[in-house]
């Protein structure tokens, strides 16, 4: 069924989805659906020219924070947080910030580029930039938080990356992902799973008419 909210939702929608439904058809395996994300993905964060655009987010300062600031919703005491898909490290840099509690950042990439930028830009955290899939990857420590996005891994493998994540963290907080006001997709998919949603952050998308910023979290 095609999402009638798709063309408001992230930029690229259309060959993402075009590269699940190749795994999906079995053209192409995991590892391909990996490399032809990074693909798609990579030179453009690397093209970016802020450092927010470098982390996935077109517009201003402003713009950022306004869409990324409530992952700290999602913090309630101090801790260790890893940024999963943390990009050039930019929210890794900002969430300190963004909470009264006191955080030690963390990052996790796929793409040995994009890590390597995030080093570059961090050097005092240069030792807490990891490459790796994070399906597969084995963490060096447990942590009290571990930020992701639910669409890093193939629609199937879901489930199987959640439970992962959980076996390491205390909470798990998924976002900031777009929906449409009238809709639950991800609340649904986690309820049908048996999943308990722990707590959630919604702000209007201004840019967007009906369209709202959403974080979850899930305690392990």
């Amino acid at each position: 069924m095609t999402d009638p909210y798709a063309a408001l939702k992230e930029n690229r929608w259309r060959e993402v989805a075009e590269i699940d439904e190749l795994l999906e058809s079995g053209e192409i395996d995991e590892a391909d659906w990996h490399r032809r994300l990074q693909e798609l993905i990579v030179p453009a964060y690397l093209a970016a020219e802020t450092p927010w655009g470098q982390s996935g987010k077109t517009g201003t300062a402003e713009d950022w924070e306004r869409s990324r600031s409530h992952v700290a919703d999602a913090i309630d005491r101090d801790g260790t947080f890893l940024d999963v898909g943390c990009a050039n490290g930019y929210l890794m840099e900002c969430l300190p910030r963004w909470t009264p509690f006191a955080v030690d950042p963390y990052g996790l990439d796929i793409s040995p580029e994009l890590a390597e930028l995030a080093r570059t830009r961090l050097p005092a955290w240069s030792d807490r930039v990891f490459v790796g899939n994070a399906l597969t990857w084995e963490p060096p420590r447990a942590f009290t938080y571990v930020r992701t996005a639910l669409d890093y891994v193939p629609p199937a493998r879901k489930r199987a990356f959640l439970d992962r994540l959980l076996g390491f963290s205390e909470r798990v907080v998924i976002g900031v992902f777009n929906e449409h006001e009238s809709e639950r997709t991800i609340e649904d998919e986690l309820d049908a799973w048996g999943v308990p949603i722990a707590g959630r952050s919604i702000r209007a998308n201004p840019w967007k008419p009906g369209m709202e910023y959403r974080v979850l979290w899930i305690d392990a």
